[in-house]
């Protein structure tokens, strides 16, 4: 913090009276401080010290400060004894009281004490010869200025008034009634008290200080008035400051801080010097840089004589500050990286024992939910599972697949093996209509490729042969599905074929009167694009693809038309060969109308329950494919709906 003191310089106009008296007064204790602080103190410091020095005279005012304010016989004092008189006391009579006590003072005098001094008027002046020069005072009006007529008894009743801005003036009023009683203090006191606190604080401080000289009395700025400027240089002690300062040191400094402040620039005192006192290392020190002629050491200091030494550190301690700088901050920045590693080490052991925590109470709690798992119906598949930590979510997958397996393993142990391969085809089938179509052929036995069977086909041997040549040629593994089919035609027309599903293809075959003779047109089932069926018990099925001309196709026996549904067989085949070449689903459509392409053109299938229709069969009307079917194939309530009327009921 820097504070700025502005002070008043000494007053001498042709009419000095009680306030030229204390401004004097203050500049005098200025002075006083000055000669304390920097010609007194410093020339005992290098007397203390043991530095070799010839002492300056100077002018001490010491003397001028005890004629103010010496607590017996005092000016101040003096007039303070005259306000606590009783009766009347006026200034002629203090004037008295002054001379008579100071008569022998150096500084002070009157006409009485001199009366062949014309200067001074009888019985009104005195003069004080301070440092800057002799004053003289007119004692007119000291008492009275000096007295402080406003008791503290009306300072509490201004204090206590309603009005803010008035009792806000008078702050001394909320003082105790016991000290309202007493005498205020004079004037000259109070001035004399804040004079010793200003003091006070700047004996804390470090003190520098502004001479200001007035060239002239007339303000002028072209005049230089020499004996004026000389009485000021003379009488503010500048000759004597000057001196001081010359023959002095421009610095100095304890040991201690010395070393600590510059110990950096030697290799013999970095990083500590363990060769001795402080005062060894400085000496140390200043006989490494050659600076051992412009220096003194004292007892407790050293003491440097010209600025460019000092200069000279100063630019090699900055020299060093970076390189210090760079050496503390990667000692700092190794250690708090060192914390770091620390903190992020005792973390991930922390973590690793909460997640250890966090998944064990992941699986207490989900060994208690399904623990009577095994004698539920359902196996547990209704039981919530409790919400996974984050570090057990790849658990929980895990442990949600091995408890699928677990419940397929509880369901299916009550299944022959050799049945699971029908089972799998059938829930794959029951995936894909979802609850659509209820008639699919879930309750008999799959067996997937009937025309090799004497009673599905008659001539099957025809069939095994015709298998036989197309494996051979097309490197197929096996047979998935045959049958026997109603195949509708981009012309429009319907023919008996068969058709075989393989693990690549669907293959379309002659009829049996041609022994089966490969047609040369497979659908590849990577081809396929989606599948469409009724939702009544007819066998029609529509193989879409990429290539405009979908498949239709109605499953049938040799001679007759099934007895029993082989349409979720066959759907399941196709899906369950789709998604393991695809590697995902094949869309199926449950529909009584859906739009397909053949031939390149745009047609729409309509599945129609007409009463007296005995067989199912094809029809087409423009760009409409009929496909007529007896009531009995339609869904149970939509062949309700169709009993009473004779006109083709759609569903």
């Amino acid at each position: 913090v820097i504070g700025v003191l502005d002070i008043y310089g000494f007053e001498i106009f042709d009419r000095n009276s009680f306030e030229q008296f204390c401004i004097n007064y203050c500049n005098e204790k200025l002075q006083q401080l000055f000669i304390e602080l920097v010609l007194k103190q410093e020339q005992e410091e290098y007397n203390r010290e043991g530095i070799e020095w010839t002492n300056i005279e100077y002018f001490n005012n010491q003397i001028i400060c005890a004629l103010v304010e010496q607590s017996d016989k005092g000016v101040i004092a003096i007039m303070n004894e005259a306000c606590l008189n009783v009766g009347k006391i006026t200034d002629e009579m203090l004037l008295e009281d002054m001379d008579k006590k100071l008569s022998h003072h150096p500084h002070y005098s009157s006409r009485q004490l001199k009366p062949m001094d014309k200067e001074l008027r009888h019985r009104e002046d005195f003069r004080i010869t301070h440092y800057a020069g002799d004053v003289i005072y007119s004692i007119a009006g000291f008492i009275e200025k000096n007295r402080d007529t406003l008791f503290q008894d009306f300072k509490r009743l201004l204090y206590r008034s309603k009005d803010t801005l008035i009792s806000q003036m008078w702050p001394e009023g909320a003082q105790d009634i016991a000290k309202t009683t007493k005498r205020p203090l004079t004037a000259g006191t109070l001035f004399q008290k804040s004079m010793a606190e200003l003091v006070a604080t700047l004996l804390r401080k470090e003190p520098l200080y502004v001479r200001c000289i007035k060239p002239n009395d007339i303000k002028s700025p072209t005049v230089f008035d020499d004996v004026r400027v000389e009485h000021q240089v003379r009488y503010l002690g500048l000759l004597e400051n000057v001196r001081v300062r010359r023959a002095g040191f421009v610095h100095r400094q304890r040991y201690d801080k010395f070393l600590l402040r510059y110990k950096m620039i030697s290799q013999y005192t970095w990083p500590n010097f363990r060769g001795g006192n402080d005062r060894d290392g400085v000496t140390v020190l200043m006989n490494e840089k050659n600076f051992t002629n412009d220096v003194r050491f004292g007892r407790t200091k050293i003491f440097i004589r010209s600025p460019q030494t000092l200069f000279a550190l100063e630019q090699q301690r900055n020299d060093m500050i970076p390189h210090i700088v760079t050496l503390l901050q990667k000692q700092v920045r190794g250690w708090i990286a060192r914390q770091q590693y620390k903190k992020m080490k005792a973390a991930l052991v922390i973590m690793r024992h909460y997640r250890k925590y966090k998944l064990k109470s992941y699986v207490q709690d989900l060994a208690m939910r399904f623990r009577n798992a095994r004698t539920l119906r359902d196996y547990g598949r209704s039981i919530q599972w409790p919400q996974p930590p984050l570090v057990g979510r790849q658990a929980e997958r895990q442990l949600r697949t091995l408890f699928s397996r677990w419940r397929a393993a509880m369901i299916l142990r009550k299944y022959p093996r050799e049945e699971w391969p029908q089972l799998r085809l059938q829930i794959t089938a029951a995936s894909a209509f979802r609850k659509r179509r209820k008639f699919w052929g879930h309750d008999r036995k799959w067996q997937g490729n009937y025309l090799s069977i004497v009673a599905e086909n008659s001539n099957y041997s025809s069939f095994n042969a015709s298998v036989r040549n197309i494996k051979n040629t097309d490197r197929f593994d096996m047979i998935m599905f045959s049958s026997f089919v109603k195949k509708f035609n981009k012309c429009n027309k319907s023919a008996d074929r068969a058709i075989i599903v393989t693990d690549g293809s669907i293959y379309k075959l002659d009829g049996a009167k041609n022994k089966f003779r490969n047609m040369k047109r497979t659908v590849a089932i990577r081809e396929i694009t989606s599948i469409s069926v009724s939702p009544g018990r007819d066998q029609l099925a529509v193989f879409h693809s990429h290539h405009n001309n979908d498949l239709i196709l109605a499953l049938q026996g040799e001679h007759q038309p099934l007895k029993e549904d082989r349409i979720g067989e066959l759907v399941a085949h196709v899906v369950r060969r789709y998604h393991a070449i695809c590697q995902q689903e094949l869309p199926v459509n449950v529909a009584s109308s859906f739009p397909l392409r053949l031939g390149n053109k745009s047609r729409t299938l309509n599945i129609e329950a007409a009463v007296g229709q005995e067989i199912a069969e094809f029809s087409y009307a423009g760009t409409f494919i009929l496909y007529k079917v007896p009531p009995a194939f339609a869904s149970p309530l939509e062949a309700a709906d169709a009993g009473g009327n004779t006109l083709p009921q759609r569903y």
